[in-house]
């Protein structure tokens, strides 16, 4: 089981400083939370693990493999599942059929993706399976396209979840998710932490969904790592109450 690091990960727009050396290392069977203010560099730091963006300096290793120079799908290929980068995967196929080629290509790496899929009854029970799992087996025959945000949301776990990866990165799972939806996505994660092979990053502003999920929490705040632990005792140091929360010494005495 192979644990994911970066080290002095760093990337600069102009003369900002996004994120700042960050050095961790996230092992197999833990759920991270990745907290902080607006604009710390939690999405920005997801983007450079990920491959989205390219680090000004610094690396990203899986297991043994470097994975700094390569791309965002050769990053998936070496196990890393970024959620809700594959949206607009075939937004004119239907539910079904984006599902089926996730699965698909999990399975069969290389051999063509339109291959005719009568032959692959595996192909389309796994799939489905997968949808059901997301409630959404009722709506397998409408077109990506039409969905609604929440259905939309839904559905890219189920991608993500057909790629099978090792590391799952979830970005906000439930923004833009009605009351009744988000459940389901917090259910999946819960499901997916039993799993003790996998490794589970989660960048989230709901600290009720933090306490309940997380093993671990890191803190950014302005690019930097400021606090790593346990969540009780991150979520109640005065770093965190004063950058994430906004609780400075004198509400503290005012309190």
């Amino acid at each position: 089981m192979s644990a994911l690091s970066t080290q002095d990960l760093t990337i600069r727009f102009g003369g900002h400083v996004a994120v700042n050396a960050v050095t961790c290392r996230f092992e197999p069977g833990t759920l991270t939370a990745i907290v902080g203010p607006n604009g710390a560099g939690k999405t920005t730091y997801f983007n450079l693990i990920s491959g989205q963006l390219k680090a000004s300096s610094g690396t990203v290793h899986l297991g043994g493999q470097d994975l700094s120079g390569l791309s965002p799908s050769a990053r998936t290929k070496a196990g890393l599942g970024r959620a809700f980068q594959l949206t607009n995967l075939f937004p004119n196929l239907s539910v079904l059929e984006n599902v089926r080629l996730a699965v698909q290509a999990r399975l069969y790496d290389g051999l063509n993706l339109w291959s005719i899929w009568s032959d692959h009854r595996d192909l389309t029970e796994r799939a489905l399976a997968l949808l059901d799992s997301v409630a959404m087996a009722d709506k397998h025959d409408m077109p990506v396209a039409s969905l609604p945000h929440g259905d939309q949301r839904k559905l890219e776990v189920a991608l993500l979840m057909a790629l099978d990866p090792h590391v799952y990165m979830f970005d906000e799972p439930t923004a833009g998710m009605s009351h009744d939806e988000a459940p389901v996505i917090l259910n999946l994660i819960r499901e997916l932490k039993k799993d003790k092979r996998k490794i589970i990053l989660l960048v989230e502003h709901k600290m009720d969904v933090v306490r309940e999920l997380a093993d671990r929490i890191i803190v950014l705040t302005n690019g930097s790592l400021v606090a790593d632990g346990d969540p009780a005792e991150v979520i109640a140091s005065p770093v965190v109450q004063q950058a994430y929360l906004g609780v400075t010494k004198e509400d503290e005495v005012a309190a």
